[in-house]
């Protein structure tokens, strides 16, 4: 048995009829390549043959009465795969937009408490011959970066490779303990919560410190905080039906952009995001006049605790908002002010520290916080107040190099994040060889039309990758020849 950590279960309570807090990633897989077929079936042979090493994927929830305490993991002894890997087929032609709309309707659904928290849809009658695959995994389980940690697991570098692995280890079955069980063994952690209380204070302390001594910084002036944002369309209470639409970019223009404005290749996703949301709102006729606020998850660095998946279980993210500048018309000033901005919020974190919003979660009873969410999603009281941020926006670095899954060659993976009540859109882009994909997930009561953002995205790229040509470069002497051989 393992308690879930202060976070894991904050995503757990924090659920509500229409705020979902599980992910997905939508893979879509050339099966021409995969020896003798792929299907549904071949599917749940591979992850049968290497169950012993999907970890966390194996446990199911087991929670405390009353939510006095957080729940915790426990191997379920009988893994349906029936249950958990599904088929279906897509509308035809089979185009992105029938594909992304059915995977709006399923990615909709809640995950069942009773079981592991994920799924797979298997989905049949892609154009071109093609297949999808939804993942659905709960946030409690995995983060953004340990989700990327199952390419291991089911992915492989070569089509031909076996559906067993040398060494998966046997499945470790657990007894289910009973609810009076888990009240107890709760005890002891109730008893110390005014310990941990104490802890977290003095981390505060600390945090305000060096608080202090970041106002001073050269960074300041660009800092970024919650409830700097303007109220959009985009900021409204959600319901439970979800939208999706994806796109994919070459990645060696978004590096050449990188390169040429010395920036991050983050700051430059977040320089297209910024584009394709100012040509959105634009249109709408509702562009703000002030820049909009991303909140924008990041991995920190936590001890793994001697955990033998590899620090696979939950979650350790922290969060920063950043500057999204969509009043500015020139695509080459939004990515110099996103720059500073991120710049701002990595010195802010750094200021906090790692575990200071680890630490604030830790506290928190879960019963307490379950009742918290209930009533402000009730009475909507996001409609009353600034928005805490305006979107969602991540971006995770993935495989440089071709994966197969069961023989099938992955062309694309799309990451779907949740939404948080307040915020209509979560746009979390992953790389992946050549290209980095974009996820758009909507609720569609406040974005009806996701591809709008979509192709929105390629305009925007397109104005960025024209501001490299009017960059100017150095004219003359040793060095400016140097600069020029070098782009």
């Amino acid at each position: 048995m393992r308690r879930l950590n202060g976070m894991d279960a904050s995503f757990v309570y924090g659920e509500t009829p229409s705020w979902h807090m599980h992910g997905g990633t939508l893979f879509v897989l050339d099966p021409s390549t995969a020896p003798g077929g792929f299907d549904v079936h071949r599917l749940r042979a591979l992850v049968a043959a290497r169950a012993g090493l999907l970890g966390p994927f194996l446990a199911r929830l087991v929670e405390v009465p009353f939510g006095l305490d957080r729940p915790a993991w426990v191997n379920d002894p009988h893994l349906d795969l029936e249950r958990h890997i599904h088929s279906i087929g897509v509308p035809q032609p089979g185009g992105p937009r029938e594909l992304s709309a059915l995977v709006g309707d399923l990615f909709a659904f809640k995950l069942e408490r009773g079981r592991p928290l994920w799924e797979i849809w298997f989905i049949e009658g892609l154009e071109d011959g093609r297949v999808g695959l939804l993942l659905k995994v709960h946030h409690s389980l995995v983060d953004g970066v340990r989700a990327t940690r199952l390419y291991e697991v089911l992915f492989d570098l070569d089509p031909d490779a076996p559906l067993a692995r040398p060494g998966t280890p046997e499945i470790a079955d657990e007894r289910i303990p009973s609810e009076w069980e888990m009240a107890l063994r709760s005890l002891p952690r109730l008893a110390a919560t005014p310990l941990r209380a104490a802890r977290t204070a003095g981390h505060l302390g600390r945090s305000a410190l060096r608080m202090v001594r970041f106002l001073g910084s050269r960074e300041w002036p660009a800092a970024t905080f919650p409830f700097q944002a303007p109220r959009t369309s985009l900021n409204q209470a959600i319901t439970a039906h979800r939208g999706f639409a994806f796109c994919s970019l070459p990645l060696s223009d978004v590096k050449t952009i990188k390169n040429a404005f010395s920036v991050t290749v983050n700051d430059v996703v977040l320089g297209i995001c910024t584009g394709a949301l100012r040509h959105y709102l634009a249109d709408r006729g509702e562009l703000p006049g002030k820049p909009l606020i991303a909140q924008i998850p990041i991995a920190v660095n936590v001890d793994a605790g001697g955990d033998p998946t590899g620090g696979a279980w939950g979650n350790a993210v922290a969060v920063m908002g950043a500057t999204l500048p969509t009043q500015l018309d020139d695509p080459a000033e939004r990515l110099r002010l996103i720059h500073a901005s991120t710049r701002s919020a990595k010195a802010m974190h750094q200021a906090l520290g790692d575990d200071f919003i680890l630490d604030l979660a830790d506290v928190a009873a879960p019963g307490i916080l379950a009742a918290g969410v209930r009533a402000y999603s009730r009475l909507r009281l996001t409609e009353h107040h600034p928005p805490i941020f305006n979107l969602i926006l991540s971006n995770v670095q993935g495989p440089p190099f071709p994966l197969y899954l069961a023989g099938a060659k992955l062309l694309a993976n799309y990451v779907m994040g949740p939404l948080l009540d307040g915020g209509g859109l979560n746009i979390t882009v992953i790389s992946y060889r050549d290209h980095v994909d974009f996820g758009f997930v909507v609720c569609p009561e406040i974005v009806k039309d996701p591809w709008l953002l979509a192709n929105a995205t390629s305009s925007a790229f397109d104005e960025l990758r024209n501001a490299v040509t009017r960059i100017p470069r150095p004219q003359g002497g040793r060095a400016g020849r140097r600069r020029e051989a070098s782009d």
